[in-house]
């Protein structure tokens, strides 16, 4: 789905006022920048207030779909911030591979824990993120992680909902305030089935096919030989048109899938948290 412009600029400009300060006040900070808008959002300010003292950083391992590090790249280079590529090797963590509830911890723990070597290394005095007020109700073990390595979430601090990111985005012209929300690849595999490179590479490239296909919200959720794909309510009649349906299960058998499936509910955010009682994610548009 693609949001509705926000007319939200008067409103949200104090927040956006009181986070240019709090960024003044760190005086130089490392942002753990993925290319979503949330992450992009503070790193666009941070240059606009610090300048080369503003550093996006993303972590690149098998979990970050190819067409994701490139765009963040590219919006990188738009907002003129200095943005620099780290290998990050969760993969090679069994925690992380088992692929329990906690694997979101294990990740990020792996990318603080680059991120407090790198601020060191690039002489930078805080560590940022991108998390929002409304990020903190949602199952999100990736949030104790930051608290355990001391990252500032400025966006919390001032409470920025993600309705105020995507307003703040729009007034400073960021192109991407209506992205829809992405998530590592690794949570499209069920809890329980081991994580692995070919897994991961599987799934990015059938979504990249799909997205080629012109849709533009799209999840493949890996069962094995089975491809359950969320695409947006509004695309799926479209997708059960036969020359795009004869697409996509072509495009899913190319990658490996024995099945092509299309869930009928259609994208929700997280939907393999519905298995856990109590921690299923609310979606936030």
């Amino acid at each position: 789905m693609v949001a509705t412009h926000p007319d939200a600029n008067a409103s949200v400009e104090p927040k956006l006022s009181r986070l240019r300060a709090r960024l003044r006040e760190l005086g130089s900070v490392l942002v753990c920048y993925s290319g979503g808008v949330d992450s992009a959002f503070v790193l666009a300010v941070a240059h606009q207030e610090l300048g080369p003292r503003a550093v996006g950083m993303t972590a690149v391992s098998p979990s970050l779909a190819p067409a994701e590090k490139e765009e963040a790249a590219s919006i990188a280079r738009l907002i003129g911030a200095e943005h620099r590529l780290v290998e990050s090797h969760e993969i090679d963590d069994p925690s992380y591979v088992a692929n329990n509830p906690d694997r979101c911890f294990h990740c990020k723990s792996e990318l603080y824990r680059l991120a407090l070597h790198k601020q060191r290394e690039w002489s930078l005095s805080a560590i940022v993120n991108g998390t929002n007020v409304d990020d903190l109700g949602d199952y999100r073990p990736g949030l104790d992680a930051a608290r355990e390595a001391g990252v500032v979430s400025p966006l919390v601090e001032l409470g920025f909902t993600k309705a105020d990111v995507r307003a703040g985005a729009a007034s400073i012209d960021l192109p991407i305030w209506d992205k829809p929300a992405a998530a590592c690849l690794s949570s499209r595999i069920p809890y329980g089935t081991h994580v692995t490179r070919e897994r991961l590479a599987q799934i990015g490239g059938f979504e990249a096919d799909l997205r080629s296909l012109g849709f533009r919200q799209v999840r493949v959720r890996y069962h094995d030989e089975l491809a359950r794909i969320e695409i947006d309510l509004a695309e799926l009649t479209r997708a059960a048109e036969p020359e795009t349906r004869a697409a996509i299960v072509d495009a899913g058998k190319r990658h490996g899938f024995r099945y092509v499936t299309l869930d009928l509910g259609g994208y929700r955010m997280g939907s393999h948290n519905e298995v856990l009682v109590g921690r299923a994610l609310r979606v936030v548009s």
